[in-house]
Order: structure tokens, then sequence, then C-alpha cells
């Protein structure tokens, strides 16, 4: 593990090196990107290296011959750390231009330095060999988040964001802190063996540490915190943490439940049925959002789900005794977590520039920025497509194989026929959401003219962003086209799990992969085909240029557009039970009205609720205790000595 260390090593030094050289910023800035960029290109190399070659490693450190520190990498931990260093890679990079805030010197070394914090932790949960060291690189990875969180602490919102997902971060620590304590109760140990567990323990455990990962992970309904932390971060950690920092959480469902060993229908299906509902209403609340990097943190929530599904199909598949349909849905699972990390840091990076050029994340303020920001707007469309799950993109793979496992699941009978219908279903209604959701963002916000003045003569200058997003597309499609090879480093994953299904043949994997690459090589050629038959034959040709969306009219105005809220109005309608929608608009009344608005508001039912039924008792009760709190030393000393004599009472002789 030699090179795993050194790449946490030179990762962190960067971060420090930031800190020290804060008042030069331009050095401060190479710095932190050359150590960052070069520990991540360490690592990712290791990882892949590992992948190939069925490579494990392990390490351990004792701490005052009391505590060890046990690492521990396999073929799961080494798919998750090519995932993490990859986009932390590009991320970095990404900064460079994107943070260029002269007169924020210290802020962006902090920046930087939490960075480079989060980047090492996260590299370390996945690489944990024990109970201890989990639980204390889990809370280095949620302290580090918490403060690039609230970057731009001087506006309220984004406090508020950066307290909610301290909240919900430690909430869910306490949850995989019990589950731990369960295991640590039954086998005396503080590594990762359930061996002895009674069923009923195992399913305890599991059903804690599910709360507790997918806090994390942001599955319906433990989310809340998801789309308030990832619009308040700087773009480049938005993408970092949706990208691969909430996948830590599914990789911490995936790491216990091969540890528990615990195969039972009941597991599967509670799994599938949440990535069920993350998936159909994180799109839906996607599809009501204003705020451009709001609506790709809701997706984020929808895209969890279709990993969870995969998941969960594989889980069924398992104790349905059915090794294909097991392999099928873990491999979907895990391929659209390396998918998901390409495509939306690719979305998030491309909202950044965005947000950078124009000043705002209004959708309805857009529009009409292809013509200047073509690059951007080229690679933003390839991720929409890529999330759509549309071919020839990576994201139509990953979700192909969790179909196809889904169809083996209804090929098994009853009630196996019943979750793999569920799962069928719901992956077509979550695509078909998903792809008029990125209509209306792309067609709102790169196309039609301009809809206010923020949108007015934008450029894309800062080759150091969109260098990221080009090798994002990039990899978008060269997955989508070749998934061959990706599979392969899959089903290593896949094979780490331990799973007691039997020999799998690599022929039908090899197949479907082989099928799909030539039906996108069919596709390419044919859309090329197109593209030059009409330089053909409009070669020579006048081509008129004119404003676009004119609707017929000699003199039209941008407010002829249609809005992203128009354009999602009667699909909202449809879900308004579980999204309701709040809409203000005064009457239109008199021959000569004055003027009037529209605004709306999708409500989050979990959020609605929970503010409801949960922070404001909980105000309310603080309220009636504030008595408690004077401000006076002795008081507070005598609370201390009463909590000792109360806690004796429990202590045996």
């Amino acid at each position: 593990m030699n090179l795993f260390f050194l790449s946490i090593l030179i990762i962190s030094a960067g971060g420090i090196l930031t800190l020290l050289t804060f008042r030069f910023f331009p050095l401060m800035k190479i710095l932190g990107v050359l150590g960052i960029g070069a520990g991540c290109c360490i690592g990712m190399l290791d990882a892949l290296s590992k992948l190939s070659h069925d490579g494990s490693a392990s390490a351990s450190f004792d701490y005052l011959d009391t505590l060890s520190l046990a690492f521990q990498i396999d073929g799961l931990s080494a798919f998750f750390l090519l995932a993490i260093f990859a986009v932390c890679l590009l991320a970095t990079i990404y900064s460079f231009d994107y943070m260029s805030n002269t007169g924020k010197a210290l802020g962006t070394a902090t920046n930087y330095f939490f960075f480079s914090l989060l980047t090492a932790s996260m590299a370390l949960v996945v690489v944990a060999g024990n109970m201890i060291t989990f639980m204390l690189s889990w809370e280095i990875m949620s302290l580090s988040s918490f403060f690039l969180v609230v970057y731009d602490h001087q506006v309220l919102e984004n406090r508020k964001a950066g307290y909610l997902y301290f909240i919900f971060s430690h909430v869910g620590a306490m949850f995989i802190l019990a589950a731990f304590g369960v295991l640590y109760s039954h086998t005396g140990s503080f590594g990762f063996d359930a061996a002895g567990m009674s069923h009923a323990a195992k399913m305890l455990v599991f059903i804690l540490a599910f709360i507790g990962f997918g806090s994390k992970a942001g599955v319906f309904p433990f989310h809340v915190w998801l789309p308030h932390a990832h619009p308040a971060a700087p773009s480049h950690i938005s993408a970092v943490m949706s990208g691969v920092m909430i996948k830590t959480g599914i990789y911490g469902i995936l790491r216990l439940y091969s540890i528990l060993n615990l195969h039972t229908p009941v597991l599967g299906t509670m799994v599938l049925v949440f990535g069920v509902v993350s998936g159909v209403l994180g799109v839906v609340y996607a599809l009501g959002q204003h705020d451009l990097k709001r609506l790709l943190a809701y997706h984020s929530v929808e895209n969890i789900g279709i990993i969870l599904i995969g998941i969960g199909i594989g889980m069924i598949g398992v104790e349905a005794k059915n090794p294909i349909m097991a392999v099928l849905g873990f491999s979907g699972g895990l391929l659209h977590v390396l998918n998901h990390s390409i495509f939306k840091s690719l979305l998030f990076m491309g909202a950044g520039v965005v947000l950078k050029k124009t000043g705002t994340r209004s959708i309805d303020a857009l529009g009409g920025l292809l013509k200047n920001m073509k690059v951007t707007g080229v690679t933003f469309l390839v991720g929409s497509l890529a999330i759509a799950g549309l071919p020839p993109f990576n994201g139509f793979v990953s979700e192909f194989f969790i179909y196809v496992g889904s169809f083996r699941g209804i090929a098994v009978g009853s009630p196996v026929f019943a979750v793999s219908l569920l799962a069928i279903v719901s992956l077509a209604v979550i695509g078909g959401l998903a792809l008029a959701c990125f209509t209306k963002v792309v067609g709102v916000v790169f196309q039609g003219e301009p809809r206010s003045r923020a949108a007015h003569d934008v450029n894309e200058k800062g080759p150091a962003m969109l260098l990221p997003m080009v090798i994002l597309a990039g990899a978008c499609a060269v997955i989508g086209v070749y998934p061959g090879g990706f599979m392969f480093l899959v089903l290593k994953a896949v094979a780490a799990l331990g799973l007691d299904y039997g020999r799998i043949p690599m022929e039908p994997f090899a197949r479907i992969s082989a099928n799909i690459t030539w039906g996108a090589t069919l596709f390419l050629a044919v859309l090329l085909a197109l593209l030059a038959l009409r330089r053909i034959l409009y070669q020579g040709k006048t081509i008129g240029r004119a404003g676009t969306w004119g609707c017929g009219f000699t003199q039209p105005t941008t407010r002829m557009q249609y809005t992203g809220s128009s354009y999602a109005a009667s699909i909202l309608e449809f879900f308004k039970p579980a999204a309701p929608l709040e809409e203000d608009h005064p009457p239109v009344l008199g021959l000569f009205p004055r003027q009037t608005h529209y605004r709306s508001h999708i409500h989050d039912i979990v959020e609605l609720h929970l503010n409801r039924l949960v922070v404001n008792p909980v105000l309310w009760l603080f309220d009636k205790l504030r008595w408690i709190q004077h401000g006076d030393i002795h008081l507070y000393i005598g609370y201390i000595l009463l909590a000792i004599v109360v806690l004796l009472f429990f202590v045996k002789p």
C-alpha cells in the first residue's frame, strides 16, 4: 500500500502548502493544483493497477498499544478509489480558473486545504479495515465537506445549508456508530467480522447502517440536506460531493452487505423500494426547480435511486440463486456509480461556468448561451444525454445492464417477478422524466434568446475550466461506445463482494458489451453520414440567421419563449400529491390591468413535514428550556456535578 499512502501524503501536503503561501495568490493555486493533482494521479494509477491484476493489500498501525488503525484494498475499494481520484483530479484542475477572486486569498487557500482533506478522507473511508479507522475517516470527511459548503459564509442561505448538512451528517454517523456498536457487542472485535451473529442481529445492523449510509448518499427520505448543500458549495466542490462523496454511502451499504453475508428477500426488496422512491421523486422534484444547481442536486437523489435499484436486483438475484441476475444487478449498479460520477461532475462544472460568467443560477434568467459558450453548451448537452440514459453515452450502458438483470428476474417467477417488474417500470418512468427535465434545462438555458441582461455578452474564457469538461464528455462517449473494458473492471469489484453465487461465465457479459458497441458504432456512422450529407447539400447556399423562438411574430420578445415553469407544469400536475406546488399569480382584472407576475415553488414533501413535525416542536421545546441557561459558571459546574452523581447510580460495584 506504499503508493496509496504516498498519494494521501502528497494530497495532504498540497493542501497545507496553500495555507503557507496564501499571500502569493498565483503560486498558492499552482501548488494546490499540482499537489492535489499529483497525489490523485498516483492514487488513480495504483487503483487501476490493483483492479486490472486482482491485486490486494493491507496495512495496520497500532496506537498506544490500544487502538489499531487498519487499512485494506480489494477490488471493491479499488473501484471506488478510481472514481474518487479521477473526479478529484479534474475538479482540482477546474478550480484553477474557477477560484480566481484575488480578494479572497485566505478563503481560497482554506478551500484548497479542506478540499485536500476531503479527497484524502474519502479515499481512507473506502480502504478502512476496521471500525475505528472507518469512523475516524468518516468524521474527517464530514467535517471537511462542511467547511467547503460554507465557503461563502457571508450568505445566510449558505450558512443555513451548512448547518443542515452538519446535522444530517452527524445524525447519520450516529446510526452508523450504533450499527457498529451492535456488531461489536456480538463479536467483541473492532474488525469487520460478523461470524456467529444471529439473523435478527444482522438485520438490525444492516437497517441501522442503511439509514446512516443512506443519509450520506441522499437516499429518500434522508436526502433533505442535499438540495441545500450542493448549490451552496463552489461548483467544483459540488461536482466532488455529488460525483463521489455521496457514493461513500453506497460503498458502506455494499461493504456491510458483504460482511454480514445476509441473504434474505426482505433485504433486496427494501433496498429496491428505497431506490424506486428515490429515483422517481428525485427527478420529479428536479423538474420543478428554478435554480440550476439545485436541479442538478435533486438529480443526485434520482441517480442514487437507480444505483439502489441495481443493487436491490443483485441482492434479490443472490437470494433467488440466480447468479446471472445477481451479477447483472450489482454490475449495473456499480457501473452507474462510475458513470454518475462522470456525467454529474460534468454537469456541475458546466453549471459552474454558467454561474461564473453570468452571475446567476436562475434558469429562467438565462437563454441563448450556446451561441457564445459552445464548448460549455456541447459538453453540457453530452452530460444531459448521458444522465437521461440515452445511447450512445455511458448512462445508457449501466441502466441497460440493470434492465437486463430485471428481465432475468421476471423469468424466475413469483415473488421475484413482481419486484423485477417494479424495477423495469420505475427505470422507464425515471428515464422519461429525466429526458423531460434536461430538455427543459438545455432548451431554456442554452437555446433561444437571452432572457435577462445577465445572459448577454457572455464568454467562456478559462481553459482550466473547459479542459476537465471536455475530458468528462469524452469519457461519457467512450464508455457508451466501448463498455467492454470498463465492465471488466466492474466485474472485478463485484467479485470482491464474496457472494456465494458460483462461477459466472464471462461470455454473456462480453456479448452484451459487444452488441452495445456494434449498435453505438452503427448509430454514430449514420449520424456522421447525415452530417456529411447536410454539409454537401448546403455547400454554396446562403444560410439566413434570425432570432430563435420567433413564434411567427415579426417583432418577438424574449417573454414569448417557454419558461422552465411552463414547460414542466403539466408533468408536475400529475405528481402533485407527492410534490405539492405553491403558486403566486394575482389575477388579471379590469380593462387596463396592472402589471402582474407568476411565481411557483415545488415543496419537498419530506422537508415540509420534517419542519412541521420535528424541527418546529424541537425549537419550541428548546425555547421553553432557555431558563436553564443563566450565564452563571457556578450553575454550570453544579449541572456537571449533578450529572456525575446521577451516573454513579448506574456504575456496577
